[in-house]
């Protein structure tokens, strides 16, 4: 970061917790963004108070990029010196992630600075829009964006504090919001409009009659409802019964391949506000 310059953003409640944000990290995994990227480097912004979520992103991405580096940034320097000290134990090899995992920490907000002004193939925002207004959104979007590498791509959402409902929009370097996705736990799962509790701030004061996500939501809980009939072979074929139907009915469910995993991918103009 610039000398003299303060991180822009707000400082958020720092949650976070082991495997948090595990859907949202394997998608990221499976995404060209970071597979075809030139320069694998993937930001962690606002990554709370413990490095763990960055570590895991590390390791996981690490399975289909071995070249992968993960900047893990905070706008409070207590974070950082924190997260740095933990990376000091990783280093010393008594935790257990691998010793030479390609993780540091530095102060950044949406300014996002990074190492020799690299731009980065991803930047994994999550959880950390919550506490803004809906209209410092679009704002805090472009910031980010406009550092992305040319394909690169920014995940911005919200999840539970397991990680059981977890929900983000995928956004390219442009700022346009690209798609929306929507994982849950399938295990125990009683209506998927559980997830509405955890939409990205851009929809969630949106899930009202007469907007499209309310409309997805309300949908995706009839097919839930319906496809009751298939519950005795399994969650997750009741969730394949339930996004099939949805999409029979004109829904433009994306990631078939995705569904077993309890996604839901659909592209930003079936949900974006009207």
């Amino acid at each position: 970061m610039t000398p003299g310059r303060s991180p822009v953003g707000q400082v958020t409640r720092g949650t976070t917790g082991t495997n948090r944000l595990r859907r949202v990290d394997r998608w990221i995994a499976r995404h060209p963004a970071l597979r075809r990227a030139a320069d694998p480097l993937v930001v962690d912004l606002g990554f709370g108070a413990s490095a763990v979520t960055a570590l895991e992103l590390a390791a996981r991405l690490a399975r289909v990029r071995p070249d992968v580096e993960v900047l893990g940034l905070e706008i409070d320097p207590q974070r950082v010196a924190r997260a740095r000290s933990q990376l000091s134990q990783v280093r010393a090899g008594t935790t257990g992630f691998a010793a030479d995992t390609r993780v540091s920490f530095a102060l950044g907000g949406f300014e996002v600075p990074t190492p020799e002004h690299r731009r980065p193939a991803v930047i994994r925002a999550m959880n950390v829009l919550r506490q803004y207004d809906e209209p410092d959104v679009r704002g805090a979007w472009q910031r980010m964006a406009a550092t992305l590498a040319t394909d690169g791509l920014l995940v911005e959402g919200t999840c539970d504090e397991l990680g059981r409902v977890c929900t983000w929009i995928a956004i390219g370097p442009d700022a346009a919001p690209r798609t929306l996705t929507v994982a849950l736990r399938l295990a125990g799962l009683e209506r998927p409009s559980i997830a509405a509790e955890r939409l990205p701030k851009a929809l969630i004061h949106r899930n009202v009659p007469g907007e499209r996500v309310h409309d997805l939501l309300r949908a995706l809980d009839d097919e839930w409802d319906r496809a009751a009939s298939v519950a005795a072979f399994g969650p997750v074929q009741r969730w394949e019964a339930a996004l099939g139907a949805l999409r029979n009915g004109g829904w433009p469910v994306r990631d078939r391949s995705r569904w077993r995993l309890g996604e839901l991918t659909v592209p930003w103009s079936a949900v974006a506000p009207g």
